[in-house]
This record gives structure tokens, C-alpha cells and sequence, in this order.
């Protein structure tokens, strides 16, 4: 009994001098470890007279709880004064940290979800079609023979025999009227490939193609929506022109002019002092391409129009060469983060 005192008392005043969290450790091996204090005690219960063994053993494990109690309570204790002074000393100045700055919308997905939200409020669907078309679907179905210039591998990337990039999304007009018979009203956005590169052409660009068909369509249905089109994408004001063209798909075909935003049809550089620009095709369906797609050209026509959305992002917000667009440079597009 006198060496468990003595133990004691040696632990109290060693467990006052730890100042960290190692020292508790090192003080709870050298009396509770396995070569420690208290199981030295326990070992030497066998020289003991057999009516004092349960006594002793009882006192020993008391101190054990003892020692566990009072190192639980320090370490703590510790970690408690070790938290706060942590959070004393470690302040973090928030003024020191930089807003970071927002980003935005590329100037091309304004342009589609301008023009998408205006067609969808005149009750156009908007659908999506593959980017690997087949030859079918791209060139066939829409009345571009197998001689046609815009075949030629230098105008169109083909990936392997009757499978190509799509020249444009028209090819999903074909798929659509397949399965899905007249009235339509619908318009495809998309990118698009073909070999070309230079200030006004990249080898991807983006379409919107729209195609109404109903009974009894007309020309001045179509100039009635891309009146309407031309006026809410940009101003009141504008006019639409439109002058003779062919297109394989279309028949009678046009050139869609508007005047100039920059001058208003006065001239400047923007539209080379004429007053309009060129921004779209468009026409009335050939009755070949409806009958390809199964819809009897004597009792439904319709027209279409193509734009490309580069070239309006372009003329809206000014950007001089397309190549920009594409870049991926900050200091272009961060021009449009507001």
C-alpha cells in the first residue's frame, strides 16, 4: 500500500511539469504502459498473502482510473488552449482577398439564345441534330446531287464512304419531316464544318436554320418573318432586301440584305458605303426535298432561311474578324462579361 502512495504521489508532480501533448504521452507509458508503474504493482500481487491480493488489485485499478481521469483532463485541457491560440494567431484578413471575376457568356451562345427566344415566342421548335451526318441526310435528301460543287472534298470534311461533318444543319429539316408530318415550324442551331479559314470564315462556324411547312405558304410569309427577326435582333428601323439566288433546296431562292445598324443605310465601313449587309439565305422549299421526305409537294410548300449565328454576333456587337471568336483570348472576352 505504501508503494502505491508513493506512485502517486510521483505521478501528480510529474503530470504538473507536462506542458505538451508528447509529455503526456511519455507519462502515461512510463505508469500505465506495459513495463509501466501500475503493472509492475500488479505483477508482484502473487508474493502477497491470498487474503490481501483482492484488496490490493482493487486499490491498484482505482489508481488506474485515477492516472486516466487526470490525463483525459489535461489533455483537454491542452487542446482546448492550443485551439484558442490558434484562432488568436492565425486571423485570416479578408481584405486582403481579390473578388474573383465573374464569368459570362461567349458573344455566339448571346447571339443563339437571342435569336432561339425570339423564334420560340413565334411558336418555332427548337431542335438539335447529329454533327456526323450521313451523306443522305446532308446532301441527297436536300437535292444536292452527287455533282453538285458543294460535294467537293475541298468544301467538305468526310470522315469515311457516305459519312461526313454536317455542312450545315438543314440536314435535320429532312429527319424531322420524316417523322413528323405537316404544319411544321421548326429551327435547328448547331455548329457546322467546311474547309475554309480566313478573316470572314473558320472551318467551324454556327447555323440556325429555320423551315415552315403548311398549306398555302408564300414568299411574303417568309419576308414577313424575317422582317419581324431583323427588327427585334437589330432595331425598329431595319429594312430587308431581298435579291434572286439558288440554292438546291429552295425554289424561287434569296439573298437577305438588311440596312446597315452601324449607319442605318447611309453607307460606311461596315457594309462598304452600300447601306446593307448580307446576313441570310432563305427561300421556298423545293417539292423535291418535300417528296424525299414523304410529304406530297401538291398540297403542302413552305420556305426556309439560314443564318449564320457567327456572322450576327459579328455585325451585333462589332467583332472585326471572326478568328476572335475563337481564340479563346480574355481580353476579347471579357468584354462581354457585363
Amino acid at each position: 500500500m505504501a508503494n502505491i502512495q508513493e506512485i502517486k504521489s510521483a505521478f501528480e508532480k510529474e503530470l504538473s511539469t507536462c506542458q505538451t501533448l508528447a509529455q503526456l504521452q511519455d507519462l502515461k507509458v512510463k505508469y500505465m504502459g506495459k513495463s509501466g508503474e501500475l503493472t509492475s504493482l500488479l505483477k508482484g500481487i502473487k508474493d502477497l498473502p491470498a487474503e490481501e491480493r483482492p484488496t490490493f488489485g482493487a486499490k491498484v485499478n482505482e489508481l488506474r482510473n485515477i492516472f486516466e481521469e487526470k490525463l483525459n483532463y489535461k489533455s483537454a485541457a491542452m487542446k482546448a488552449a492550443e485551439l484558442q491560440r490558434r484562432i488568436n494567431e492565425e486571423k485570416v484578413d479578408i481584405s486582403l482577398c481579390e473578388m474573383q471575376p465573374w464569368g459570362a457568356l461567349h458573344p455566339v451562345t448571346l447571339a443563339k439564345n437571342e435569336i432561339c427566344s425570339l423564334l420560340i415566342s413565334m411558336g418555332f421548335e427548337v431542335l438539335e441534330g447529329p454533327e456526323i451526318e450521313t451523306d443522305y441526310y446532308n446532301f441527297q435528301s436536300l437535292n444536292i446531287p452527287y455533282d453538285h460543287p458543294a460535294r467537293d472534298m475541298q468544301d467538305t470534311f468526310y470522315l469515311a464512304d457516305g459519312i461526313l461533318l454536317r455542312t450545315q444543319t438543314s440536314a435535320m429539316q429532312s429527319r424531322h419531316m420524316e417523322v413528323k408530318k405537316p404544319p411544321i415550324k421548326m429551327v435547328c442551331p448547331g455548329k457546322v464544318y467546311r474547309s475554309d479559314s480566313d478573316a470572314s470564315h473558320s472551318p467551324v462556324f454556327h447555323q440556325i436554320e429555320g423551315l415552315v411547312v403548311d398549306k398555302n405558304v408564300t414568299l411574303c410569309d417568309l419576308k414577313g418573318t424575317l422582317e419581324y427577326i431583323a427588327s427585334h435582333l437589330f432595331g425598329k428601323d431595319t429594312k430587308v432586301r431581298f435579291r434572286p439566288s439558288f440554292f438546291p433546296f429552295t425554289e424561287p431562292s434569296v439573298e437577305v440584305d438588311l440596312t446597315c445598324c452601324n449607319c442605318g443605310g447611309k453607307g460606311c465601313s461596315l457594309c462598304k458605303g452600300t447601306g446593307w449587309i448580307e446576313v441570310l439565305g432563305a427561300g421556298m422549299v423545293n417539292p423535291k426535298v418535300l417528296e424525299n421526305c414523304g410529304i406530297d409537294s401538291s398540297e403542302y410548300n413552305g420556305y426556309a432561311f439560314g443564318m449564320g449565328i457567327d456572322r450576327i454576333a459579328m455585325i451585333k456587337y462589332g467583332i472585326p474578324d471572326i478568328r476572335l471568336i475563337f481564340e479563346n483570348d480574355q481580353r476579347f472576352l471579357k468584354q462581354f462579361g457585363k
